[in-house]
């Protein structure tokens, strides 16, 4: 088996390369393989966890999550709603539903963001008043 990306039979990837492009640590990805949050698609014939491109498309979704500081529950129930919305033979009820959770998910998304930019500012505010304080020459 090669080390290329894609060199694995069927396109796979192996966890290393996932850990690489998606600049997630290998502990991580095994760790949401162990709570079924994202599981590789197979396994070589060694054991090795191999993930095709849309298991790499899901961790850069949770990626994106973890900064927002959404729980792994809630990560899951988002990846199963898109999982609902992608599925065209999915039931109505359920579609419903999967597309009031993800409404859900970008307020809480969007709240969370605003959160990181008012702390972003007063980072940046205070790292001016340092800047001023280390540069002022005493009296």
């Amino acid at each position: 088996m090669g080390t290329d990306v894609g060199s694995e039979p069927g396109g796979y990837l192996q966890i290393g390369q996932v850990a690489e492009r998606t600049e997630l640590s290998l502990k991580s990805i095994r760790h949401w393989d162990e709570v079924g949050l994202v599981q590789p698609s197979a396994r070589s014939a060694g054991g090795f966890r191999l993930y095709t491109e849309a298991d790499v498309d899901r961790m850069l979704v949770i990626r994106r999550m973890k900064p927002l500081g959404f729980t792994l529950a809630q990560m899951k129930q988002l990846l199963d709603a898109v999982d609902v919305l992608a599925d065209p033979a999915a039931d109505p009820a359920a579609r419903a539903a999967a597309q009031a959770d993800l409404l859900a998910f970008r307020s809480m998304a969007a709240d969370s963001a605003d959160r990181l930019r008012r702390q972003l500012a007063y980072a940046e505010e205070f790292t001016g008043l340092l800047a001023t304080l280390t540069s002022e020459s005493p009296a």
